[in-house]
């Protein structure tokens, strides 16, 4: 019987509203015959000291939000930070911390999601809305994944062009071999694409404070930029990056993976358990995500004092950004670590941005898919436009294409936001975990201002 009402369930044929005494007869059914693990190679891999002192066990927890920051400072944030910071200055600083709460807020909630049900976003997904519902946010979320990996690809061409020399067309080809590099990583094992992780957002953050001496930002302004100010919604410009910065720091597949890499801690699979694990990994993240807001605010500040004060207002471009370093910030070395950095952040999104793909095509749609076939689809999807738009438009094209991979970011966002609120919401799925009336209020709060941003921006894009 339970069996037959979880079939039913997962199929569609039970509305979305159940009510209580169904709910509770699914859910038991769902525990029972659904326990496919989510990244099954990784899953409960690392050991967590259950009886250790709280810097142990914070050590142990430590590497899954490092992981989530990754998207928060990809390339594409490079793209909406120069072109903010050089435009207007350090007015949008505010919008990269708003953008920085709300990432704070739906991490959690999504790591919440994981260790609480043992399922991530894209399973649980596939849980409890109807197959037609479940295909379309697969659908929405590989585009999501493609605009990401789309801004992976142009950031890493960019990258060697500066570094190297190579042509921008040659460098988009050859990010199709990282999935060699990716391979290599897998095989050594998750806390290894860990460490990797963690060195090169080391490296960005040693690029960028260097940048930030060099630049020598002013205090008082810097620090006026991090209040809000309501020219950023009524001035259609200054939207159009506030809405690409906010897609590019809160990132739809990250949510999937959050809820997924969370998992590949062995901690005790009991309410104390996790009850440890969702706290440590609250801080694991928390942190993370504030190293993610020093790296974006530091691009931002660095255009602003560097572009912005010096009447460079029309930089949108990384490689015009580079190229003024050296005689504004009087020293070569700031354009060698800018390329360093970028190429760190690009190489670094391709790792967690694998990770993604595998966890949505496999929550969405049960396909297991080996990774790297998985990653040279993802690839190509995004290797393609990127070469056209290149061979076309040169260099200019694809900072356009930078920037407006980000804004399709943010139109997505919704789409995971709204079912991630409504499942850890839900005391069926959650239970003790389920939010409380005070975080269900902030949390319909943020997605709220979410979907009213996005359903702006798309009403400005058509009609003017």
């Amino acid at each position: 019987m339970l069996v037959v009402l979880n079939n039913y369930y997962l199929c569609g044929k039970f509305p979305i509203v159940f009510s209580e005494a169904k709910d509770k007869i699914v859910a038991k059914a769902w525990r029972k015959d659904n326990r496919e693990n989510s990244l099954a190679e990784v899953f409960s891999s690392v050991k967590v000291p259950t009886n250790a002192k709280f810097w142990r066990k914070l050590l142990a927890f430590s590497g899954p939000g490092l992981m989530v920051a990754v998207g928060y400072m990809d390339p594409g944030n490079w793209a909406t930070d120069i072109a903010g910071g050089a435009s207007f200055g350090y007015t949008l600083l505010s919008v990269i911390f708003i953008s920085n709460l709300f990432a704070i807020l739906l991490q959690y909630l999504a790591l919440k999601l994981g260790i609480a049900t043992e399922r991530d976003l894209a399973q649980a997904c596939r849980d409890h809305f109807s197959p037609a519902v479940s295909f379309s946010l697969w659908v929405l979320c590989e585009i999501a994944i493609a605009a990401c990996d789309l801004a992976e690809v142009i950031g890493s061409a960019i990258a060697l062009n500066l570094l190297f020399g190579l042509p921008l067309t040659w460098g988009v080809a050859l990010t199709a071999l990282d999935v060699l590099l990716i391979l290599f990583f897998q095989y050594k094992g998750f806390r290894f694409i860990e460490s990797v992780v963690a060195s090169l957002i080391f490296v960005i953050v040693v690029c960028f404070i260097f940048e930030m001496i060099k630049s020598r930002p002013e205090i008082f302004p810097l620090l006026s930029g991090m209040l809000p100010k309501s020219e950023v919604v009524f001035n259609p410009s200054m939207l159009y990056i506030a809405i690409g910065i906010l897609g590019a720091t809160v990132m739809p597949h990250n949510l999937y993976l959050h809820s997924s890499i969370v998992q590949t801690r062995d901690y005790p699979r009991t309410t104390m358990g996790k009850k440890m694990a969702i706290k440590f990994a609250s801080i694991d993240s928390t942190v993370a995500l504030f190293a993610a807001f020093f790296i974006n605010a530091a691009i931002l500040i660095v255009a602003a004092a560097s572009f912005h004060t010096s009447g460079h207002k029309d930089v949108a471009d990384i490689m015009d950004a580079h190229k003024l370093l050296a005689p504004l910030l009087g020293t070569t070395l700031a354009p060698l670590l800018f390329a360093i950095a970028l190429l760190a952040s690009g190489q670094n999104s391709t790792l967690t941005g694998t990770l993604a793909g595998q966890i949505v095509m496999e929550g969405f749609l049960h396909i297991r898919l080996k990774p790297w076939l998985r990653r040279l689809i993802t690839r190509m999807i995004a290797i393609i436009p990127a070469f056209i738009v290149t061979v076309l438009l040169g260099a200019h094209g694809t900072a356009k294409l930078l920037v407006l991979s980000q804004v399709i970011l943010s139109m997505q966002l919704s789409f995971a936001v709204i079912p991630l609120v409504i499942f850890t919401n839900s005391k069926i799925k959650m239970g003790l975990f389920a939010n409380g009336k005070p975080m269900k209020i902030v949390a319909w709060t943020a997605s709220g201002i979410i979907l009213i941003l996005n359903l702006y921006l798309l009403f400005d894009t058509i009609f003017n």
